[in-house]
């Protein structure tokens, strides 16, 4: 298995540093609101991975944080006249809610940055008595350039990362760093509303990248196999987390660097996100959209690429997952006819398909390669349900094939064949106008059906039904 890691901007031969078990970090939401579709992305992208690291052998400790402070949160609860606590709570709920309609499996465990403020405090203090950061008034401030290879993850030159910095901060600011690239470890309480912690260094709170820093080597150790987001957070986040981490540890923080591409909207294709206002929300989304569909839609496109959001694309997932889910349903119908065969062929095609799946995957989560193997594989056996004669076993590998690989992607399809006496009592009289040619009342109760929300299929073993929404 190859993974393209960003830190050396190249694939990468997959080795965990215990055999068969991986540790995977990835980035949490900050809980101030609804999460949008772009958010979405990334937790679907890495939930895809994990499930294949899974499908593949592997035992995934999956670790994902919820930043539960910072100044996001605090100027919404103002906002809202509410608490942050109140706040996190409100918007963990709905993130659970969301993310559980997606099919996202539960993290191993997703820690709170509020619930781990000792921790992150005694982090600090390490970095403090190595050099690495340094206290001004109630604030503690990183050592950006004490760390050598500072700009690594990003590929940032630091002499440009400081003039960038130096335009971009206050007076004030600039007064208490001692370069403008350092960052904040802990930020001084500025007003008595604000929320706070005692520390050595004044009431205050953590910064945003420490928080990561120390939840991430806390449960999985000093280096993690995998750390996951979106590539939004490859400079600054990631970046200080690397810094920090191997700063305090002295090892490598992480192996392997995994970034996911944007989801774009519009003619422009820009960046879907909060501050352009161009946003849809999945709570809203889930109101009009299968789930699954939205679900198969994200976890369609490689996780490194961008997805061009549009109805059209949500159509067009639709569509591939009705197919899917009428071949399942046309074998288990034919599966309860007694006319087996053996198929060679059929069972040489499975084991090709399975090989060129796994190939496509393990090249960096190909999905769409992969994709591509299934949907070859299910025009062939289509073909295959037309004779008269049927291989049972194979048709019965074929559909175990389906639901593992459609898992992958979180969707579950079920095949529960419909059973209404009134249905399949206009379906007999079309069949028997047909027998008859009698054309217009075969068509006027095929529209009636569909009125009904009711779709026929004509096939060589007689004719199917089942609902539009199926």
């Amino acid at each position: 298995m190859k993974i393209f890691n960003t830190l050396s901007n190249k694939k990468e031969e997959f080795k965990p540093q215990i055999a068969g078990k991986v540790n995977m970090y990835v980035c949490g939401p900050t809980v101030y609101n609804y999460i949008h579709i772009g958010n979405a992305r990334s937790v679907i992208a890495f939930d895809t991975i994990r499930r294949y690291l899974e499908y593949r052998g592997y035992e995934v400790k999956y670790i994902s944080n919820f930043t539960d402070v910072d100044d996001k949160m605090i100027n919404q609860a103002r906002k809202e006249n509410v608490s942050v606590a109140d706040l996190a709570d409100r918007y963990i709920k709905a993130f659970v809610a969301d993310t559980t309609a997606l099919n996202i499996k539960p993290a191993t465990f997703n820690p709170r940055a509020t619930e781990e403020i000792t921790d992150i405090i005694s982090f600090i203090k390490v970095l403090i008595a190595k050099g690495y950061a340094y206290v001004v008034d109630n604030d503690v401030y990183f050592r950006a350039k004490k760390f050598t290879k500072y700009g690594c993850l990003s590929g940032q030159n630091i002499d440009e990362l400081e003039e960038g910095a130096s335009q971009h901060i206050s007076v004030e600011e600039q007064k208490k760093k001692e370069d403008a690239i350092d960052f904040a470890l802990w930020k001084g309480q500025k007003t008595l509303d604000e929320i706070a912690w005692n520390s050595p260094w004044g009431k205050g709170r953590p910064g945003w990248h420490i928080e990561c820093s120390v939840m991430s080597t806390k449960y999985l150790g000093n280096t993690i196999d995998i750390h996951g987001g979106g590539q939004d957070l490859q400079f600054p986040h990631h970046e200080n987390e690397l810094a920090q981490s191997e700063a305090k540890t002295g090892q490598k923080f992480v192996n392997y660097w995994l970034h996911n591409g944007f989801v774009t909207v519009g003619e422009k294709q820009e960046k879907m996100s909060k501050s352009l206002n161009n946003f849809i929300t999945v709570h809203d989304l889930l109101k009009k959209v299968d789930p699954q569909v939205l679900r198969f839609y994200m976890s369609s496109v490689q996780y490194r690429k961008p997805i061009n959001y549009t109805e059209d694309g949500l159509k067009q997932a639709e569509a591939v997952l009705k197919r899917y889910k009428n071949i399942l349903r046309n074998i288990k119908e034919r599966l309860s006819e007694k006319n087996d065969v053996s198929d060679s062929d059929l069972a040489e095609r499975l084991i090709d398909a399975k090989k060129k799946f796994i190939a496509a995957m393990d090249d960096d989560f190909n999905v769409q390669n992969a994709l591509s193997v299934m949907h070859e594989l299910t025009l062939h056996v289509n073909v295959h349900l037309n004779n008269d004669f049927i291989d049972h076993k194979n048709l019965h590998d074929f559909v175990q094939l389906m639901d593992e690989w459609l898992l992958i992607f979180g969707v579950k399809i079920t095949t529960e064949m419909e059973n209404d006496d009134t249905i399949q009592k206009l379906v007999d009289q079309r069949n028997l106008a047909r027998q008859n040619k009698d054309w217009a009342t075969s068509d006027q109760i095929r529209d009636e059906l569909l009125a009904k929300g009711i779709i026929l299929e004509d096939t060589p073993q007689g004719t199917r039904w089942h609902h539009v929404k199926a």
